[in-house]
């Protein structure tokens, strides 16, 4: 992607971003939005049948531009013309409405059928948990053009236009969170395919819409990524008919069948058991429901208009007997590259690892969400906010991210520079409950505007993440120095702070141990601080010298108001000394040692259970490392007593928890209302594993150069790193054998890394493999 002035507004981004380079992308659009006479249960058809022109010598290229008003499948005379999913995703549809593009060539003949199926997706269907649909209109609609070169030179067009037709499809029912009902008995074979008999099929009207909201997307598509055969099938003591996966996943269940015409199978999908049976409460009011009527021949069943958070599935209505072969997952999530990698001789941590592996799969379907299980499934910015690095480091996220970003920031523009809590902006249209706050801009979560595209350049190295965000990441920082109290302090106003404290009941998630005047105030510092570093770096070098003015009056009114004369900080608690540190706020060493001390006495004090939220979970382990307290941080991270990370696994988990006791020690589910049994945010502490434990961190942005620093502790005797940077592969593999300390690191070509060894020994070396050997008497932790 080109660079843009900083200054770009995102509609000027957005126009940019639509234009292609290729001959194709630049043909005008001629299509309309169409939409079918009838509504066909909110699950259409539509076809269009040509001819190719004649006198132009063969077919040159071929391709096919979709959006849709809700979701679409398409076809040229019968076949996927990709296999990307559920697309076009969810945007911010009032600003942008993204298009994919198809390279069709070899599907067109001299007698082609566009078929398009349709579905509600997030545009029609519901969306949060107010039990709300129809939020971005009530109208499914499908934009779609077809433009066929020849080997002349002549292009021939084929739009979306009233000359298209409409019918029904065997799908009478489709919701993201309800799920999916199809009739095989309405099967209609051969409707995407010349020579169909569509004589009583409807016809098409158009829908206004302005094509200038059409933007090619910068991230990848949703697809399967995976396939996931069963694990188990038992009866369950209520006598229903269960299948583990193994495996908390996202997806959908495909199968083929064969039974009497118009019998049922229901299938209803959850994460856990409790009691034996389906553990669905924590879906509230979310159905996750399939249902599949039967026409008496062989039928393949596919719903790919919904998707489902589970483990497991209950199936009731199977003909015949059901065994693990009759049935598999799919797993369906962004088409996202791996690039890092971690493994170590703690299996209880290697399962964490992969929990968050998973958490992040299950969750960055289209857009980085909170969960995908519930009716909720929204793109939360303070869960992203605090995961970025995180997943920057398993997988490329840049164009992921960079295209959620572009959401946030129309939104945010018209918001009048407030970063919403979720993006897109759903609960915009959703009904608030009686007294509670005007939406306002909140610490952690209005901060993913500047967290996340810092989180990019520093993985990728590329500026024009910064530029295009440029505008969006100072917006919010101006607009937060405007709301700070006469103090100088943000301690005004609804924050979450660090929210889901272990300590708080679970009905109230807000009810943390810090103070949130503390947390938002220390947010604060290091927004303005890395808004500072943006400007210095894209030459706004005025902005550059407010945002370094602003961190410094935040940081002398915390220092003033919030930190005593002997160094303890308001709430005394983990979260506002993990912050402290993290944010570099505190401003001498003697600060930072106390900081330190304290911490690392209350982590002590507590048996190393986990005691902080959203806020400070990601930053405490760094925080102890970072001040010489590798022990603690070890400890901390292996503990097995809940709450803890490794709690979750001893209780069997497979992908991160919302909560740290999402399930009980007795095998029920928390009573709040609010539990996912995947939720990536906690996962964070993933970051400090591949920097710290594994020993991988970057020096300068996109690893031109590489720090190489594993720091070792109790409990893990040897770590497997690796990282796929933008300038090649980093390896680092360390252990101790028998009491030495022995590291192996590999340096792709043009990179440089810096050496630290235990015991204080540093090296610089260039590319290669290098071998290091600590004697067993200068082997101790690099952080103690």
């Amino acid at each position: 992607m080109a660079p843009t002035s900083p200054a770009t507004t995102p509609e000027h981004l957005f126009h940019k971003l639509q234009n292609g380079t290729s001959r194709m992308t630049s043909t005008p659009w001629h299509a309309a939005m169409i939409t079918p006479d009838e509504e066909f249960d909110g699950a259409p058809l539509l076809r269009k049948e040509f001819r190719l022109g004649e006198g132009h010598g063969a077919v040159a290229k071929a391709t096919l531009r979709a959006t849709a008003f809700g979701v679409y499948e398409a076809l040229i005379n019968g076949v996927p013309v990709g296999e990307d999913v559920l697309s076009p995703g969810w945007s911010s549809y009032e600003w942008r409405l993204r298009y994919r593009s198809y390279d069709v060539t070899a599907l067109v003949g001299p007698s082609t059928v566009i078929g398009v199926s349709l579905g509600n997706g997030w545009y029609r269907g519901r969306l949060a948990w107010h039990g709300m649909s129809n939020l971005y209109g009530h109208e499914l609609g499908f934009f779609g053009q077809l433009d066929i070169e020849f080997e002349d030179g002549h292009v021939q067009t084929v739009a979306s236009d009233t000359s298209w037709q409409s019918g029904p499809s065997a799908t009478t029912v489709n919701d993201l969170y309800d799920g999916q009902t199809i009739d095989a008995r309405r099967n209609q074979p051969g409707w995407a395919e010349p020579g169909f008999d569509a004589g009583t099929w409807a016809g098409v009207r158009t829908l206004k819409f302005d094509a200038g909201r059409l933007a090619e997307p910068v991230g990848p598509p949703v697809g399967r990524t995976a396939v996931v055969k069963p694990r188990e099938i038992f009866t369950s003591p209520g006598g229903k008919t269960l299948v583990d996966f193994g495996q908390n996943l996202v997806g959908w269940l495909r199968f083929t069948v064969q039974g009497e015409a118009g019998q049922i199978i229901t299938v209803r999908h959850a994460e856990v058991l409790e009691d034996g049976e389906l553990g669905v409460r924590p879906l509230r009011s979310a159905k996750a429901t399939d249902t599949f009527i039967l026409s008496g021949g062989a039928d393949f069943f596919e719903p790919t208009k919904t998707f489902h958070g589970f483990r497991y599935a209950e199936i009731t209505g199977w003909p015949g007997t059901l065994t693990v072969d009759s049935l598999e997952a799919v797993v369906v999530h962004s088409e996202l590259e791996r690039t890092g990698t971690f493994e170590c001789s703690n299996e209880l941590v290697n399962q964490l690892h992969r929990n968050i592996v998973w958490g992040l799969r299950g969750n960055f379907l289209d857009l980085p969400t909170d969960c995908p299980q519930r009716d909720e499934r929204l793109g939360w910015t303070g869960d992203i906010a605090v995961f970025a690095p995180t997943a920057a480091f398993l997988y490329d996220v840049k164009g992921f991210l960079q295209d959620w970003l572009l959401d946030l920031a129309a939104e945010q523009k018209a918001a009048d520079g407030l970063v919403p809590i979720t993006v897109p902006d759903a609960l915009k249209y959703c009904p608030q409950p009686p007294g509670f706050p005007a939406p306002e801009s909140s610490a952690l979560w209005s901060e993913a505007s500047v967290w996340v595209p810092w989180a990019l350049w520093e993985a990728y190295g590329d500026l024009t993440v910064l530029q295009h965000q440029y505008e969006s990441m100072t917006s919010h920082t101006r607009r937060v120095a405007g709301l700070l109290s006469p103090t100088g302090l943000w301690d005004q106003g609804f924050q979450f702070g660090d929210w889901l404290d272990p300590d708080a009941e679970p009905d109230k998630p807000w009810d943390a141990k810090a103070d949130t005047g503390v947390v938002a105030t220390t947010c604060l510092f290091r927004t303005a601080t890395i808004t500072a570093q943006t400007a210095r770096l894209l030459g706004h070098y005025d902005d550059a010298e407010y945002f370094e003015q602003l961190a410094a009056r935040v940081q002398a009114s915390y220092l003033e108001h919030y930190v005593a004369a002997d160094g303890t900080i308001r709430s005394d608690c983990t979260t506002v000394y993990a912050l402290a540190i993290a944010f570099g706020i505190l401003p001498s060493a003697e600060h930072v040692e106390f900081a330190g001390e304290r911490l690392a006495e209350l982590v002590r004090k507590n048996n190393y259970r986990v005691s902080t939220g959203f806020a400070g979970t990601p930053f405490i382990t760094g925080a102890l490392t970072d001040t010489g307290h590798s022990e603690e941080a070890y400890r901390l991270l292996l503990e097995e007593g809940c709450p803890s990370w490794l709690y979750p696994v001893t209780m069997g988990a497979t992908t991160v928890w919302e909560r740290w006791d999402s399930m009980l020690e007795d095998g029920t589910i928390n009573p709040g209302e609010m539990t996912s049994f995947n939720h990536y945010a906690l996962g964070a502490v993933a970051d400090w594993l591949h920097k710290t434990v594994g020993g991988i961190s970057p020096l300068a942005p996109g690893y031109t150069k590489v720090r190489i620093a594993p720091v070792t502790g109790e409990g893990i005797d040897w770590a497997k790193t690796s990282l796929k940077t933008p300038h090649g592969t980093v390896r680092v593999e360390w252990k101790h054998d028998g009491g030495a300390f022995r590291l192996e690191a590999t340096v792709p070509g043009g990179v440089e890394a810096d050496v630290v060894l235990p015991g204080g020994g540093q090296r610089t070396v260039g590319a290669g493999t290098h071998s290091f050997r600590v004697p067993a008497a200068l082997a101790v932790p690099t952080g103690a």
